[in-house]
């Protein structure tokens, strides 16, 4: 099991990587999008030799907030353009696997809708991945795409689309916790995930492990024993860093504990 942490959008990603190093973490979730972290604004190889010289490695994290599913065709399609842009410096940065958001932002229009066109967008995502030899990842988000049921619409016709797992979504807009049910019905399809904690209900707090309702421990021994042993993100935002030291050493207990 390997740890990470996402950069800050809003930090120069050389200065993310090097903190990220110090606290001996295991890769960056890199996040592409502004304010400072566009594709535009970042320097592929120079990235690329930061992460050789830390001993790093990266998965690819795209911006929530991109209207792939609008309404709207032309924004739709401008949205699949910052992604394109994504891909291609993904690419260059040799990174296996990229997220992607769904999207439940289509007002007057019912879940139906917005499905076909999460899949209208994610079919063409696949195409563009697949040409630059990405993996395409979709990760649960809370209300319309929190459950097994509800990640079937879009996991079930498209086989070449992996899961993105975050844990601390599953405790969200929820009577009980998604995440056991969606590691059993897509073991075979996880290729990441995201761990935070917060106190149910509608607030996403990415909390340190531990302080808040997220029974991090069960759904870590729900994926060990699925047989996943790969990356694992913790989204604890602070600008104290300790807060995330501490959650790394958490989990990494905690699944330690899990034995082999």
């Amino acid at each position: 099991m390997l740890i990470g942490a996402m950069n800050h959008p809003a930090q120069d990603v050389l200065d993310e990587i090097a903190w990220m190093a110090r606290l001996e973490l295991d890769f960056i979730d890199l996040t592409l999008e502004p304010p400072a972290a566009a594709p535009q604004q970042i320097d592929p190889p120079a990235v690329r030799a930061a992460l050789d010289k830390a001993g790093l490695g990266v998965v690819g994290h795209t911006a929530y907030y991109l209207p792939l599913a609008s309404p709207f065709e032309q924004v739709r399609r401008a949205a699949l353009e910052e992604m394109r842009r994504c891909l291609e410096t993904f690419a260059q940065l040799g990174v296996a696997w990229v997220n992607v958001h769904p999207d439940a932002r289509t007002p007057l229009h019912d879940r139906r809708y917005a499905v076909k066109r999460n899949l209208q967008s994610l079919r063409e995502l696949l195409t563009m991945a697949q040409d630059l030899g990405v993996g395409l990842m979709v990760e649960n988000i809370p209300g319309w795409f929190n459950s097994a049921n509800q990640l079937a619409d879009l996991l079930d016709p498209l086989p070449h689309l992996a899961l993105h797992l975050d844990i601390g979504h599953c405790n969200l807009r929820v009577l009980e916790s998604t995440a056991d049910e969606l590691i059993h019905a897509y073991a075979d399809r996880l290729q990441h995930v995201h761990l935070h904690d917060n106190k149910g209900g509608m607030a996403d707090l990415h909390l340190p492990l531990g302080t808040g309702t997220v029974d991090y421990a069960k759904h870590l021994g729900t994926l060990k024993a699925a047989g996943y042993d790969g990356t694992i993100t913790l989204e604890v935002f602070s600008p104290d860093s300790s807060y995330l030291a501490h959650s790394r050493d958490l989990l990494r207990q905690a699944w330690d504990r899990l034995g082999a």
